[in-house]
């Protein structure tokens, strides 16, 4: 049950850096495309954000429980 945890941990932080790199690296060579993105989200509508988010998330969750399988 441990190793399993540590592996599950250890994916969990290689994911997030996998999103801090990518996320590092728009911004790094768009940034001012992520300005005008980041203005236009001010228009969104918060249950537009939360609905996309909402599906991000589930489709990540999704992924992993694929990744899992194998």
């Amino acid at each position: 049950m441990g190793a399993q945890l540590g592996l599950w941990l250890s994916f969990a932080l290689i994911g997030f850096a996998l999103i801090l790199v990518v996320e590092g690296l728009i911004y790094a060579i768009f940034p001012e495309g992520m300005k005008k993105i980041l203005l236009r989200m001010v228009d969104v509508p918060a249950s537009a954000l939360r609905s996309g988010g909402l599906v991000a998330a589930i489709a990540g969750l999704a992924l992993l429980w694929v990744l899992g399988k194998f």
